[in-house]
């Protein structure tokens, strides 16, 4: 068991899954005869959990979950082949994985979550990987990282959390462990910046940097 933990976030950190999930909210909004939403919209929602991207998107919070099960009726099929590694992403984790105990904390569903990583290459750097099903309260609240520490028989001291959107940054915050923001991902690098956060531009960065601090 390494001294140090990291804990990553998916989208937009490791992996562009931009094609799939735009493709599972059409899908869901066509679905209920509703009008399309604009892509720019929904790209600026992802990292969010999907019952509440749907809300901010206009759905009542009373039909989200039948929204949720349109988009991944259309998202299962796809996700797989519609999901890519970030430039650099199979590094980063591999170059950690020689100096931390690795885990996932995403807001996607950990049923999805380990097919896609084992079929990109990276799952086996991974411990545990805790997605929106196995929480009660999803990012920015600190469950979900706890959560992971807990199964990594971990604890606060030398955890990070490497994620792309403010999301992370509260997580990590509210869990009381070490923020590391890339802002190779979906939340623009001027918001990012407002956290005054340890901030790189890749996961790769972040990753070097980590590796270098005792």
């Amino acid at each position: 068991m390494y001294k140090k933990t990291i804990l990553f976030d998916l989208d937009g950190t490791l992996i562009d899954s931009t094609s799939a999930i735009l493709e599972g909210f059409d899908a869901a909004f066509k679905a209920f005869n509703e009008p399309l939403r604009d892509h720019e919209n929904i790209k600026a929602l992802i990292g969010f959990p999907l019952d509440i991207a749907f809300e901010k998107l206009g759905v009542p919070k009373e039909k989200t979950n039948e929204y949720i099960n349109a988009y991944r009726n259309v998202y299962q099929k796809i996700y797989i082949e519609q999901t890519f590694l970030l430039p650099l992403a199979k590094e980063s984790v591999y170059e950690a994985s020689l100096f931390a105990d690795l885990a996932v904390v995403t807001t996607k569903s950990s049923k999805f979550s380990k097919p896609l990583l084992d079929y990109l290459g990276i799952g086996e750097y991974f411990k545990i990987i805790i997605g929106r099903d196995d929480v009660t309260h999803p990012k920015p609240n600190a469950e979900p990282i706890l959560l992971a520490l807990n199964r990594l028989n971990k604890n606060k001291e030398n955890a990070f959390m490497v994620g792309d959107t403010h999301l992370d940054i509260q997580a990590a915050l509210n869990a009381s462990i070490t923020p590391i923001a890339v802002s190779s991902g979906y939340e623009a690098k001027e918001s990012l910046v407002k956290f005054n956060t340890l901030l790189f531009e890749d996961t790769y960065k972040a990753v070097c940097y980590l590796k270098n601090i005792l």
